[in-house]
């Protein structure tokens, strides 16, 4: 199948300045706030600074969307990188789609906070909504790439402290997986411009700082899944993480969790955040606003 004009710039374009070990954490931190600044938000789009328990955070809307729903979004970076201000957009466009709120948190990033700083700023983050007095049931948890897997390790972390589980959860190119152990590190090595297994390996040592990988609240693909809520899990088939997102659809599916799995064709490492001109992104926040209206 031919892919879009739009998808075809975005390749080639990330093609052109290809990653490279020899970056520090400083030039790849600067080059991540840069394509995120250079993302337009939506006409409409109101943000709002809070303090979520300590964790510095946005309260992120568009639309009309209804109080006491709330979309807990988390971005990604590889534990090292991103913030709720590069992932507005995306968070916006989330909140329009599903009709809730976005509370979109700045978790401790590596190497100056290792594990398990940023699942603690999680966990820290659901338990102030609850204090709140948002209810549990109008919580839906999700989140991209590293975003992705704290989204899930938060589920383990609430399973394991026994804390109510939200309504839902939204991984979307989801980490699960920090040993790269996944057959397509390999197989779609050639087919992803923008994110490859070195990369991985990299940020995983550096943010676990000599923790065991298989950790489940580091690599929630290695967790006890029964008992966690519905989800919706989204990844695109040309990613090097596809099998995190698979493999972990196929493990929680054995264990009785209510899954859709939804492979994006062609679809790249978080194209969510192409929305503004890639129609498959918009498309893939349409169905998690349509999984999120499902489920509240």
């Amino acid at each position: 199948m031919a892919i879009s004009s739009a998808l075809e710039m975005i390749l080639s374009k990330k093609r052109a300045h290809p990653y490279s070990d020899k970056q520090s954490i400083e030039d790849l931190r600067a080059e991540h706030r840069a394509a995120g600044a250079a993302i337009p938000l939506p006409d409409g789009t109101v943000c709002e600074a809070v303090d979520a328990g300590g964790v510095p955070a946005e309260w992120i809307s568009l639309g009309s969307p209804r109080e006491e729903n709330v979309f807990l979004f988390i971005h990604g970076g590889a534990y090292y990188r991103g913030s709720a201000a590069a992932t507005r957009a995306t968070a916006a466009r989330i909140s329009a789609a599903a009709g809730m709120r976005c509370l979109s948190i700045n978790y401790r990033l590596a190497p100056e906070h290792v594990f398990p700083a940023a699942i603690d700023d999680t966990f820290t983050s659901y338990k102030w909504l609850l204090e709140q007095g948002v209810t549990h049931d109008k919580i839906i948890v999700g989140g991209i790439s590293a975003g992705g897997g704290l989204a899930l390790a938060l589920l383990l972390k609430l399973k394991e402290t026994r804390q109510p589980q939200p309504a839902g959860a939204v991984p979307m190119s989801a980490w699960t997986d920090l040993t790269q152990s996944g057959d397509s590190m390999h197989a779609n090595a050639s087919s992803d411009p923008f994110i490859c297994k070195a990369y991985l390996d990299r940020m995983a040592t550096q943010y676990l700082d000599g923790v065991e990988p298989r950790t489940a609240l580091a690599s929630p693909l290695f967790g006890e899944l029964s008992g966690l809520p519905p989800m919706l899990i989204q990844v695109g088939t040309a990613e090097s993480m596809f099998d995190d997102s698979q493999r972990f659809a196929d493990r929680s599916y054995a264990a009785g969790v209510e899954i859709e799995f939804e492979p994006w064709d062609d679809m790249f490492h978080g194209w969510h955040g192409s929305a503004h001109v890639l129609e498959d992104a918009q498309k893939a926040i349409d169905n998690i606003g349509r999984f999120c209206r499902k489920i509240l």
